[in-house]
């Protein structure tokens, strides 16, 4: 599939700012976050700046982006609406929620509970988003369980390393507890992708050119002759392919900047060098961003649509 920087921006960025109001949410539930106005203007400004952003760019992929409210009219078949609805219903309870933090230093009782409906509603965004994809039958990589934990892991692992970051920015005593809560969920992210890669690779073909053709029963099928002389839509969005050697390398790229170099990066800061934290936690998150977009792109870029049975491709 053609991997669309909009989309990808979307899918990583969206995710990890519903990561940051979870956390906020859950941390400040067991008391692990300070109700401090300039602390949380900072917190909440990243999680709802990456929100809505990835909102907004998701918009750029489509032909008619004027007309994308139109799409949450279809929420009873579409998991794009369903998911709209769902980010927008988030607003309310989150925006509360950092309003009470903000302006009246607030984030236990009464606004601590609006944080955690707000911290049920992202996962239900997230869960929504991840389903857009992972509901397509005609993409076999896509339509795993995989797909939907690795979108929810790496949601609460990203937002947890940018929140991290934060709370290192502010000398926060809690910081150390918020690194090692980002380490769990990058260990935990790192054996999700593994698994998903694992599922997809070993995965038995579900369609072949003989099955989709019907003409199975005279043999092998082969294409003779491409059906256009140039490229058409549903090659240029479909049919987008990336050499074998070429995905090792980035696979391989995206487990050590996404996953392996933060991890030690955060052990580093808590356990060696505390007085470069800031240094070492800037590090780390820069890293964090470069793996995780890698991981993005070949989520879409390995991912094959059953129309490319058409095109030349022999299974899928």
């Amino acid at each position: 599939m053609h991997p669309a920087k909009s989309v990808i921006f979307f899918t990583t960025g969206s995710g990890a700012g519903y990561g940051m109001l979870i956390w906020l949410a859950v941390l400040s539930l067991v008391g692990l976050q300070p109700a401090d106005t300039f602390y949380g203007l900072v917190a909440f400004g990243i999680a709802f700046g990456l929100v809505v952003g990835g909102l907004v760019s998701s918009t750029f992929h489509l032909g008619r982006p004027e007309r994308a409210w139109r799409a949450m009219s279809q929420w009873r078949s579409s998991w794009l609406s369903r998911e709209g609805i769902a980010a927008i219903a988030t607003f309310g309870p989150t925006g509360l929620f950092a309003l009470a933090w903000v302006i009246l230093n607030e984030n236990q009782s009464y606004s601590v509970g609006l944080g955690i409906i707000g911290a049920v509603m992202s996962l239900i965004t997230v869960y929504c988003t991840s389903m857009i994809y992972g509901s397509l039958k005609t993409v076999p990589a896509w339509f795993t369980k995989w797909t939907r934990v690795a979108y929810i892991t790496f949601a609460l692992m990203t937002g947890a390393v940018l929140l991290w970051l934060v709370s290192v920015l502010f000398n926060l005593p809690q910081a150390p507890i918020i690194g090692q809560l980002s380490m769990v969920f990058i260990v935990l992210g790192f054996v999700v992708k593994l698994f998903y890669w694992r599922s997809v690779d070993n995965a038995p073909a579900t369609s072949t050119a003989e099955s989709a053709t019907g003409l199975g029963k005279l043999g092998k099928i082969s294409l003779v002759e491409a059906p256009h002389s140039e490229d058409n839509y549903l090659l240029q969005e479909m049919g987008y392919r990336v050499a074998r050697k070429h995905s090792t390398k980035l696979r391989k790229i995206a487990l050590a900047l996404g996953f392996v170099v933060p991890f030690i990066l955060i052990a580093l800061a808590i356990y060696g060098f505390p007085q470069f934290q800031l240094i070492i936690a800037s590090i780390a998150v820069f890293s964090g961003i470069v793996g995780i977009v890698t991981e993005r792109w070949l989520f879409f870029a390995e991912a094959k649509h059953v129309v490319t049975l058409y095109y030349g491709e022999s299974a899928i």
